[in-house]
């Protein structure tokens, strides 16, 4: 292999070029790795219900943003993983201080739990907390909307809104549309 070297540009020119295909393939190999290892803490991959201290869970998914204490003495974690992301983890941990489950709650059945008369905290307690740019605040309605995203069930992006009555602070209604029906994808769809 012969290498030449240009002063005036900084650069090298390999002759034989077979070792740029073995350095493209390794940088594609290294880049997968790291994104899949990214993945696994985002997902929470690894985890394993009651194996799993809170100090490993923390370790793999980070500061949790909600925490609550549940009466049976087990500690429920939120998780969210917006803006762009598309879950919220919910973890409960038992009292012996144990992973006890772990679950995306951003889905249509979570979302069919939130109910008109509910308080903020007992939304919270079911999808975690929206991301707070998404807050919107109508003075006309007196309504205040939070606002998820997520992956609909055809893996589209879409989003959920809670409207709260701002009086009684509690939930007036739900709404959920794709990203597309909210021109947010230009032409086309908004794949998840």
């Amino acid at each position: 292999m012969k290498i030449f070297y240009k002063p005036k540009t900084m650069s090298f020119t390999m002759l034989h070029g077979g070792h740029y295909k073995c350095l493209w393939k390794l940088w594609l190999i290294i880049s997968v790795m790291l994104l899949l290892s990214a993945c696994g803490a985002y997902l929470g991959y690894g985890l394993k219900p009651g194996e799993d201290q809170m100090e490993r869970v923390v370790q793999v998914l980070g500061q949790p943003a909600m925490r609550w204490q549940n009466e049976d003495g087990s500690l429920q974690l939120a998780f969210p993983r917006g803006p762009a992301g598309i879950h919220t983890y919910m973890v409960t941990i038992a009292a012996n201080g144990k992973l006890q489950q772990i679950e995306n709650v951003l889905d249509e059945k979570h979302f069919a739990s939130v109910r008109p008369g509910m308080t903020p905290d007992e939304v919270l307690r079911i999808i975690g907390p929206s991301y707070p740019n998404w807050t919107t605040y109508f003075e006309t309605r007196d309504e205040l909307v939070w606002e998820w995203r997520y992956c609909d069930a055809w893996g589209e992006a879409a989003r959920f809104n809670v409207l709260f009555d701002n009086a009684s602070k509690t939930v007036r209604s739900t709404l959920s549309l794709t990203e597309s029906q909210r021109g947010l994808c230009g032409r086309g769809r908004c794949v998840c």
